[in-house]
């Protein structure tokens, strides 16, 4: 399975910004004074557009994200990151059902990686099985990346509903519908859970508070998707 990283595993409190803010004074010698939206997109989509709102060539963009990956890696930007609230025993539970883990995430792997250790949240969760946001600026491009990453480390298939994608945004949604992999919803981030629900979630979660809800969502085990879910499609 595979867990989106920001607002449905942890909270940044703005770190992203603040390394996008840093690379852009770097590169180019000048405060970045706005950055393009952000919830569910990848940073190849985000990073671009963000170029283009400063009058940069997206001929920019590798170097930017290259840039980017060495500052999150360096560790040294500032700022709290903590779990939200059931996510550590939730990924605990899952591994404890024997489920492999990774995360299919907008960030860059560096900052995906430097958000759950400041989290608390590396452990049962194999970062070399996941997908990150440099790969494409569509998001459900980076579903083919983890499977081949997954198959070639488990010597498994994980097409179909064997994958399970695990977001707070509608765009989260998407990309396992596009897929063919099965949706969990959380609404934990900026998007309500009627609004997850008309995206087409199999699931639908307020958050990761009730541990046997989420591995039951997560295995297909829960025959009852939620009043979040029922509301959403009774649209």
């Amino acid at each position: 399975m595979l867990w989106d990283v920001d607002y449905t595993l942890v909270g940044a409190d703005g770190l992203g910004t603040r390394l996008y803010e840093v690379v852009f004074r770097e590169m180019f010698g000048r405060e970045l004074t706005e950055i393009a939206p952000k919830a569910g997109r990848t940073d190849r989509a985000i990073v671009g557009d963000t170029l283009a709102l400063a009058g940069v060539a997206r001929t920019e963009v590798d170097a930017f994200l290259a840039a980017l990956a060495r500052v999150a890696a360096d560790g040294a930007v500032p700022g709290p990151v903590w779990p939200l609230p059931g996510a550590a025993e939730a990924i605990a539970a899952l591994a404890s059902a024997g489920i492999r883990q990774s995360v299919l995430t907008g960030n860059v792997r560096p900052l995906a990686d430097l958000k759950l250790r400041r989290a608390g949240l590396g452990e049962h969760l194999d970062l070399d099985a996941g997908a990150y946001g440099d790969v494409h600026e569509v998001r459900a491009e980076l579903v083919a990346a983890a499977r081949h990453a997954a198959g070639r480390a488990y010597r498994a298939d994980f097409s179909g509903p064997a994958t399970v994608l695990v977001g707070d945004t509608p765009l989260d949604v998407e990309a396992a519908l596009a897929t063919g992999a099965r949706a969990v919803a959380v609404a934990t981030g900026s998007y309500p859970a009627a609004d997850l629900a008309a995206a087409g979630a199999h699931v639908v979660l307020p958050d990761l508070t009730d541990t046997a809800r989420v591995v039951a969502a997560v295995t297909a085990g829960d025959p009852d998707p939620g009043p979040e879910a029922a509301a959403g499609r009774a649209r």
